[in-house]
């Protein structure tokens, strides 16, 4: 009887032990939910309001600057070297000057980017990078609002008051055939934070997010024919794609249909906005941030001596919408356009003049 008894004991601790292991992968609750999609589609958004307390804090916006006065002298006609914003108002400048202090570098401050003996010099690379982040924020909210819409972004969407974005990447070494007793593993079964520790490709940027690849997946059909990706490929698209839930905090409902993951007809709109989100930050890290690459010093360069690269976590930062869709935007103008397209703006004629200037023109035939 003890020999039974001991023998049962062992086996319900082995159990309890099993069940604990494989709970610790779980997320205990309690667990909100919010229904995505209509009744019955399973189409449910769920969210663990212990992580969310840490992603509300990390979106929460800053307080606006004073209104400046768009009028006045330009800040060309008053400062020197000053190429993306001598469009502004001196207000305007020097209100986008703070804020930008604030949001990128509020411990050092001005110096950061600038020589204190000749602010106009531009000997610190810092300054150099800050120029074109800033005609980069104005492409965003000037060429691509298919992604951004009207609320747009500010410097502060991905630097939170750090001199480098927290969510950033460099492309990693590559793992050659016969580095490993098991052989190429093809970039999986390397657990890494950019897949959530999958075992999926720990690499969804590269391919993706730098370069130019499909984003495709295997046939849906039980035996295809029409082999639209190889497994291998599929892989690499869902790593793509569990880096863009975790980095908006969803689910995978939020961009698809759950009853064809694979159509685009009765899906959520916002997948559309993802598709124009990939676009934009391929554009963005191909035009901007490669281009920078001699710019950099070697200690802001990755192990393979590129530049720093954006991803959809270093604007998202785990919330469907950056700082919660804050119109931070509408308090910094001199970061919706490009100067060259405010300029064009400036001097075409408005519609009144143009309407009497064709009026007046001789008509032919």
């Amino acid at each position: 009887m003890n020999h039974k008894h001991n023998a049962r004991t062992a086996w319900l601790k082995l159990l309890a032990l099993g069940s604990l292991v494989l709970l610790s992968a779980c997320e205990r609750p309690p667990m909100d939910t919010v229904q995505h999609g209509y009744r019955g589609t399973g189409m449910v958004q769920v969210y663990n309001p212990r992580i969310m307390e840490g992603v509300i804090e990390a979106n929460q916006p800053p307080a606006p600057p004073p209104p400046a006065s768009p009028d006045g002298p330009r800040a060309s006609e008053v400062y020197q070297n000053v190429p993306a914003l001598g469009h502004l108002s001196v207000g305007d400048f020097t209100n986008l000057m703070v804020s930008m202090t604030a949001w990128v570098a509020p411990e050092k401050g001005c110096v950061y980017c600038h020589n204190p003996a000749n602010f106009a010099d531009d000997s610190l690379y810092t300054k150099l990078v800050a120029r074109d982040m800033v005609k980069m924020t104005q492409t965003i909210n000037s060429d691509w609002k298919n992604h951004v819409a009207a609320t747009g972004v500010t410097c502060f969407t991905c630097h939170r008051g750090e001199p480098v974005p927290k969510f950033v990447w460099f492309k990693p070494e590559g793992q050659t055939a016969g580095a490993d007793f098991i052989g190429n593993k093809m970039g999986q079964n390397t657990p890494a934070p950019s897949v959530k520790l999958a075992s999926l490709p720990y690499d969804p940027f590269t391919p993706y997010l730098s370069g130019n690849e499909p984003i495709r997946v295997n046939s849906t059909k039980a035996l295809p024919t029409d082999h639209v990706a190889s497994i291998a490929q599929t892989e690499k698209t869902y790593s793509l794609m569990t880096h863009m839930s975790a980095s908006l905090g969803v689910n995978c409902t939020f961009c698809h249909n759950t009853q064809a993951f694979g159509k685009w007809e009765g899906g959520p709109p916002q997948r559309v906005t993802a598709y124009h989100g990939i676009n934009m930050v391929r554009a963005l890290n191909n035009e901007h941030m490669e281009p920078l690459t001699d710019t950099f010093p070697a200690n802001r360069k990755g192990e393979l001596g590129d530049v720093a690269k954006l991803n959809c976590a270093t604007c998202h930062q785990g919330a469907y919408k950056p700082v919660f869709g804050a119109p931070m935007l509408q308090d910094s103008p001199g970061l919706a356009t490009l100067r060259t397209a405010f300029e064009k703006m400036a001097t075409a004629p408005d519609a009144s003049t143009a309407a009497a200037t064709d009026a007046a023109a001789p008509k032919t035939q």
